[in-house]
């Protein structure tokens, strides 16, 4: 008896061409998808065209200039990456010691995550459980929650403006931003510094300070001092927005314990004001639907129960 054809399109894909559209999508065009995946062109071409005429849809519109994801393509995306997520978890689950706890905890972080707390925990678990292994990838905090969402990490460390549906989410530590300025700024040296020095002053801005981003904050401060109506540099990195402020591109916000180093070797200067700075959240994501390997659910335990005993205002950080 022949099966219809959504029984059949599982038995008759090529379970490849969903990884090579995954890759195209991602990168956000064919050659570049090539290149990422070390094939020609013409081959991930053909893939993506096999793929489409097994799905009996066009998944992407492929024209000079433009490229275009499909709303059948953003759905098929989307089960793509979680099945990724899935087949990247079979090793830790399979790495199974009844004597040692084996595996691997992929952590995807944004970019310069200081916390005292967090280390202790990774220090105490490396310990006990010397066998499991660790990557940490940098991305933004919005891929942050999306990986996690997708089941593509074992858990997360990021910011967030709003807690995503289906994720679990932890304070793992708070932070204070305070306004910097580098040793290039002329008021670097001035013995006194008001908040109507800053007026007009260039700044360098975080990706996410844009309105309901987690640093929205800091962008309402800068207006209330009144600052330049717009960044003369941005950045999703840390390091990078350190950088320009460095470079007096412009004046920018920081975490107040990650600049005190830069402080008290003389390369940043603390602008005003001093006083009801901008407060962020600092999350440890994790996904409830993911089938978690020993290490995973281990290592989740172990945050818990450290986080549990650790009142909030001791993972909170002002300098």
């Amino acid at each position: 008896m022949n099966l219809p054809h959504q029984q059949r399109f599982p038995w008759n894909l090529d379970w490849n061409l969903l990884r090579t559209f995954m890759v195209v999508v991602e990168q956000r065009g064919i050659s570049k998808a090539a290149d990422f995946l070390g094939l020609k062109q013409p081959t991930v071409s053909a893939a993506l065209k096999r793929l489409e005429y097994s799905a009996g849809m066009q998944l992407i519109i492929r024209k000079p200039n433009e490229f275009t994801i499909t709303r059948p393509g953003q759905v098929l995306y989307t089960e793509c990456a979680k099945i990724f997520g899935s087949i990247s978890q079979l090793p830790s689950l399979l790495d199974i010691d009844e004597a040692e706890l084996r595996g691997h905890l992929s952590i995807a972080i944004t970019s310069s995550v200081v916390s005292e707390h967090f280390d202790d925990i990774l220090n105490q678990f490396s310990i006990v459980h010397p066998h499991v292994t660790y990557s940490f990838s940098v991305n933004e905090s919005d891929d942050v929650a999306t990986m996690i969402s997708q089941n593509r990490a074992s858990l997360g460390i990021c910011l967030l403006s709003k807690i995503p549906k289906n994720l679990d989410a932890m304070v793992l530590y708070r932070e204070y931003f305070g306004l910097y300025c580098g040793a290039r700024h002329p008021l670097f040296h001035a013995p006194e510094i008001t908040p109507d020095d800053l007026r007009g002053d260039p700044f360098v801005a975080f990706q996410t300070e844009a309105e309901g981003k987690p640093l929205e904050a800091i962008s309402r401060l800068r207006t209330k001092l009144g600052l330049a109506n717009t960044w003369r540099g941005v950045s999703s990195s840390l390091n990078e927005i350190r950088r320009m402020i460095m470079a007096n591109i412009g004046i920018g916000a920081l975490p107040l314990h990650v600049a005190q180093r830069d402080v008290e070797a003389g390369r940043l200067r603390q602008l005003p004001p001093f006083h009801d700075l901008p407060q962020v959240d600092i999350y440890l994501l994790s996904n409830p639907g993911r089938r978690q390997s020993d290490a995973e659910s281990t290592f989740l335990a172990a945050c818990r129960k450290s986080l549990s005993a650790t009142d909030l205002a001791e993972r909170t950080y002002r300098a």
